[in-house]
C-alpha cells in the first residue's frame, strides 16, 4: 500500500480512513419550510435570465402556489426591480425577512438590504459566495411551496455554492438562439451534472420577433438553435421567448407580475407536475 494522501477521492485502496463524501448543504432558516429549490441559470449574462426568473415565479404563483425568489446575483442583483420593490428587508433575532410582491411572492436581494439600490458591491468571491449562503440559512422564507434561485451566469462561486449549500431539485438553464452562447450553456449543464443536480431542461430567450402588424416571427439573433443543443444534451426544450417590448416595459415599470400572456405559464404546468 502507497502513503496516505488522504484524499479518498482518488484512492483505489480500501483502508479503514476511508471517509464518504462530505455533504455541504446548510439547514435552512428554522422558520422556514421549503419543499422545491430550482436554480434558474445561464453560462454567460445578458441572455434574460433574471426575466425568465421573474415571469416563472409569477406564473407559478398564479397557479395558487407559494413562491419566493432567492435573488444569488449579488454584484448585479435586478429582481427587486422588476417586482417594484423598494423598501429594504427588515430583520429580527430570528433573521431577515423577505420582501412581498402584491402577488404574494417573497424575495431576498442584496439590493433590498443597500442604503442605496446604486451603490456598487465591490466584494471578492468568498464574501459573495457567503451572502448567498445567508440568504438561505438566515432568511425566514415561511412556507414555500417553491424557491427559485435567479444565479449569476457563469460556472464561478455563487454557482457552486449554491449547488452545494442549497438542497436544489433542479436546474433551468437559459439560453440564446447564438451557436457560442450554446457553446458556454454546455457548460453550465455539464457543471450541474458534475455536482449531481438534475437539469430540467432549457429555455431560448430571444428565440424571435413577433411583427405586431403581421404576425410573423422574425429571428432577429438568428435561427433558433436550442432544439439541436437539447438534443446534443439529451435534454427537453421547455420554452422558446419571443423578442416582447411588452415585457421589457413591464420590468422596468416594476409590474412583471402584470405582465400577460406569461410566456413561461407552461413551464410552470410542467414543474407542478413533477
Amino acid at each position: 500500500m502507497s502513503e496516505c494522501s488522504h484524499d479518498c477521492s482518488s484512492c483505489g485502496e480500501s483502508c479503514g480512513e476511508r471517509t464518504s463524501p462530505q455533504d455541504f448543504r446548510k439547514p435552512a432558516n428554522a422558520l422556514s419550510s421549503i419543499k422545491k429549490v430550482i436554480a434558474v441559470v445561464s453560462g454567460k449574462g445578458g441572455v434574460g435570465k433574471s426575466a425568465v426568473t421573474c415571469t416563472l415565479a409569477a406564473a407559478m404563483a398564479q397557479r395558487g402556489k407559494k413562491v419566493g425568489i432567492l435573488d444569488a446575483d449579488i454584484t448585479g442583483p435586478s429582481v427587486p426591480r422588476a417586482f417594484g420593490i423598494t423598501r429594504r428587508a427588515e430583520g429580527s433575532e430570528v433573521g431577515f425577512y423577505p420582501a412581498v410582491t402584491e402577488g404574494g411572492i417573497e424575495l431576498m436581494s442584496l439590493n433590498l438590504l443597500m442604503e442605496r439600490e446604486t451603490d456598487p458591491v465591490v466584494w471578492r468571491g468568498p464574501v459573495i459566495a457567503g451572502a448567498v449562503e445567508q440568504f438561505w440559512t438566515d432568511v425566514v422564507w415561511g412556507d414555500l411551496d417553491y424557491l427559485f434561485v435567479d444565479m449569476p451566469p457563469g460556472t464561478g462561486d455563487v454557482p457552486l455554492t449554491v449547488f452545494q449549500s442549497l438542497p436544489v431539485d433542479g436546474v433551468i438553464v437559459v439560453s440564446a438562439p447564438q451557436t457560442l452562447v450554446g457553446m458556454i450553456v454546455t457548460k453550465a449543464v455539464r457543471m450541474a451534472e458534475m455536482m449531481d443536480i438534475p437539469v430540467l431542461g432549457l429555455v431560448e430567450n430571444y428565440s424571435f420577433f413577433r411583427c405586431p402588424g403581421c404576425g410573423q416571427e422574425h429571428p432577429v439573433f438568428g435561427e433558433s438553435t436550442i432544439d439541436t443543443l437539447g438534443a446534443q444534451l439529451s435534454l427537453p426544450v421547455l420554452a422558446k421567448l419571443p423578442i416582447d417590448p411588452a415585457l421589457a416595459r413591464a420590468v422596468d415599470a416594476g409590474q412583471v407580475e402584470g405582465y400577460a400572456p406569461n410566456p413561461m405559464t407552461g413551464v410552470a404546468e410542467l414543474l407542478d407536475k413533477e
